[in-house]
């Protein structure tokens, strides 16, 4: 079987990746890449030399690429996307560009050749926010974000692609992924990475924005879980079971890098920053056996030696996000 991950020369599809190659199953797809490489991926996050992998250089957005890509292609995981809510605040075309219009390029040729299942990557972010409660899959789509709203149009494409023309897509939302190999502008690693180089760390207004926390084993697990067993058109939530506030994760960060509250520089609340994201993920339990496998204690502390181990593969990185 071939499938076709995009996007992962990032954080969550090369672990996915990852997860794929470490079976050796007689089962195991063989798993091509298309990634852009833009500046949030790298060929370091990627086992090269695994005869199982291949890699193609290009865009979402090259509609013949794409499709003579997708001639060879059994299925689709699509991790591809800009991701980050600031960078779509300072300006959206981009988000719009590779979010909507990169994954209607990939649906359409999907369609063309009938490939599935398509495995359609999203957030918990297009649901907007919540003050109490978790959302189910059925809550109506209330993004606050360009970047949110960029991830909601693709859904609604892709769930589109299924109903008008019975391809086999299904969508996952999950929320804040944490662990290894993840780009130092997202607020684990960029706090970690921050504190070891004796610099202050940003937290937005009071703190008090609340997310839940998923490790990116546990993802990359329910994705496959959703690719295998999954239902055509249908949407799961992906959930971690650890919420805590900016503040409390601050605190935690701060214990683990021995540093105290005097690295902390309060700054202005980051624009229509939405207060609490919640995610019920019961039917992803009850459908599909998913459950959360990682301690978040544990993964947190892992991943922060994961960092502090690791300096040769995120100063680059942190000196390219930040030109």
């Amino acid at each position: 079987m071939k499938l076709l991950v995009t996007g992962a020369a990032g954080f969550i599809g090369s672990r996915y990746v990852r997860t794929l190659l470490a079976d050796d199953s007689p089962e195991a797809p063989r798993v091509t890449v298309l990634d852009r490489l833009t500046y949030a991926g790298t060929l370091t996050n990627l086992p090269f030399g695994h005869p199982r992998l291949d890699f193609v250089h290009g865009d979402i957005c090259d509609t013949g690429l794409v499709d003579k890509l997708m001639a060879d292609t059994d299925q689709v995981v699509h991790f591809a996307a800009e991701s980050h809510v600031d960078r779509s605040i300072q300006g959206a075309g981009e988000f719009v560009r590779t979010n909507v219009l990169g994954t209607q390029t990939l649906l359409d040729a999907a369609l063309r050749h009938g490939v599935g299942p398509f495995v359609h990557i999203s957030t918990d972010e297009v649901y907007g926010s919540l003050d109490t409660g978790s959302w189910p899959e059925t809550h109506p789509l209330a993004p606050s974000s360009p970047y949110s709203a960029s991830k909601a149009s693709a859904d609604l494409l892709a769930l589109a692609h299924h109903r008008t023309h019975g391809l086999d897509v299904r969508v996952t939302r999950c929320s804040n992924n944490y662990g290894p190999h993840q780009f130092p502008e997202k607020i684990v690693p960029l706090f970690v990475t921050h504190l070891l180089d004796g610099l202050k760390v940003p937290l937005y207004g009071d703190g008090r924005n609340v997310r839940d926390w998923l490790h990116v084993d546990d993802h990359c697990h329910a994705i496959d879980l959703v690719r295998t067993g999954g239902r055509p058109g249908e949407v799961y939530n992906i959930g971690g079971g650890t919420e805590l506030s900016n503040r409390e994760l601050t605190g935690l960060l701060l214990d683990a890098c021995g540093a105290g509250w005097d690295r902390v520089a309060h700054v202005p609340d980051r624009k229509g920053h939405d207060l609490r994201y919640s995610v019920d993920w019961s039917k992803a339990r009850d459908e599909l056996g998913y459950r959360p496998r990682r301690d978040f204690t544990t993964g947190l502390a892992e991943t922060v030696a994961w960092y502090r181990d690791h300096r040769a593969w995120w100063e680059p990185l942190k000196e390219r996000s930040v030109r």
